[in-house]
């Protein structure tokens, strides 16, 4: 089968590695060192299963600038294109995705389009008004870790496929067959699969990265607690690890939680709450800047001439989200 994968961050690189074992895929960049790299076999990522991949398995993958040739003769064009937060709009900026969308209009309307990219909340549905021409248009939101993107896609803890309201048979069939496509990459078995709305797939998507984000804000405040009053914060977290039903990941206190995804899904979430009753999803979002503005004050009490950190560069992956966190710390010492 032919596939081509828009973008080559560890969302799309990931996908293009993991489906090119046993499908020919063409990934696709505006950046020309990256596309060059692969054609190579590096990786222009830190991720240490698509550095492996490329050099040892016989995948069936290209790498090219050109999208109007890639996506001409694709029956799926996966979008995983970055969407950043626009503050002043309030809402992702999907305009990478319209890009690519435009194109695929022009050289090939009635391949499967699978949009991987974060996106908003009923974002699918506005995408049938907008794009009439392309009537095969689902989303499956991704749940990678920088730094571990293909072994997640290699080991999934699920995979979700969404469809429009009111879709045609043909079209869930199409859903059904990338599902497919993922778990044939996958080396495990028996993954959890969900063919659910595609609303209700974008959802998953934002409650869950915000559900990791409250996980984050809630042990900086129990650090905040702890430091405040003299305790240990190691010994706290862990005696309420112990409860099985809150366990011991994600517990770590940090500058805050930041990285690429975090910050922007909280946000994102949090402006499709307009019109809806709220406390936690503000709250997380607020507790964020609250951890931070701790941080900057404990540090300026003790009226420091210099101020260092050490391991600002950390690993690639889940410490990524620190590193953000830090620098918004750092902005708060210099204002």
């Amino acid at each position: 089968m032919n596939i081509a994968v828009a973008g080559t961050g560890y969302v799309g690189l990931s996908l293009a590695v993991l489906l090119a074992q046993h499908n020919s895929v063409k990934a696709v960049d505006i950046v020309s060192s990256k596309v060059e790299l692969i054609n190579q076999k590096k990786s222009p990522i830190v991720d240490k299963e698509i550095e492996e991949y490329l050099t040892t398995k016989p995948l069936d993958l290209i790498a090219t600038t050109d999208g109007e040739a890639a996506y001409s003769n694709a029956e799926f064009i996966i979008i995983a294109t970055p969407t950043n937060y626009d503050v002043e709009q309030n809402h992702f900026d999907t305009s990478s995705i319209d890009a690519v969308l435009k194109l695929v209009e022009k050289v090939n309307p009635t391949a499967t389009v699978v949009i991987k990219s974060t996106v908003p909340v009923g974002y699918l549905e506005s995408l049938r008004l907008a794009w009439p021409k392309l009537p095969n248009l689902i989303f499956s939101p991704e749940f990678l870790r920088e730094g571990r993107a293909l072994y997640d896609n290699l080991h999934p803890s699920r995979i979700i496929v969404g469809t429009p309201k009111n879709c045609s048979e043909d079209l869930r069939k199409r859903a059904e067959r990338f599902a497919g496509l993922l778990q044939e990459g996958a080396l495990d078995k028996n993954i959890p699969t969900l063919m659910v709305h595609s609303t209700e797939a974008e959802s998953i998507k934002l409650f869950a990265n915000t559900y990791l984000a409250l996980r984050v804000a809630f042990f900086n405040e129990l650090d905040t607690y702890a430091e405040l009053h003299g305790l240990d914060t190691r010994q706290i977290i862990k005696g309420v690890g112990l409860d099985p039903r809150i366990g011991s990941h994600y517990n770590n206190p940090s500058f805050g939680y930041g990285g690429y995804c975090l910050p922007k899904d909280t946000r994102q979430l949090l402006a499709n709450y307009q019109d809806t009753p709220n406390d936690i999803i503000s709250a997380i979002v607020a507790a964020n800047s609250t951890r931070k503005d701790f941080i900057a004050h404990q540090i300026l009490a003790r009226k420091p001439k210099k101020v260092g950190i050490y391991r600002l560069t950390m690993k690639a992956g889940s410490d990524n989200f620190r590193q953000s966190a830090i620098q918004g710390v750092m902005r708060r010492l210099h204002d």
